[in-house]
């Protein structure tokens, strides 16, 4: 078996066998605000973000509607209460009327 480190061509002593000098680079340092890669993903970002706002928007205006039908549910039957209140203190009045007479 060949062992790795060996030099087989001349023009190879130059380079680093193990590659572990080798920098690594984040892409994200490297980019300028004019990348288009760079940009892209900051869209992607943006977007995301107003898609989250939306989904917040969507939600507080389906509460606000329900809670909006619960009011008047509510107004209409409190209404209907206060009619049938009437409409039983008149009662009592007119049993109260026949009973003195």
């Amino acid at each position: 078996m060949k062992d790795k480190r060996t030099y087989t061509k001349l023009k190879e002593h130059g380079e680093d066998m193990s590659h572990e000098n080798e920098s690594k680079t984040r892409l994200s340092e490297d980019r300028g605000t004019l990348d288009l890669t760079y940009l892209i993903e900051m869209h992607k970002k943006e977007i995301w973000e107003f898609k989250q706002k939306e989904t917040e928007w969507v939600k507080t205006k389906n509460t606000l509607d329900g809670t909006k039908k619960i009011v008047e549910e509510l107004s209409g039957k409190l209404v209907e209460q206060v009619r049938i209140i009437k409409q039983l203190e008149q009662e009592i009045e007119r049993l109260v009327a026949e009973k003195k007479k």
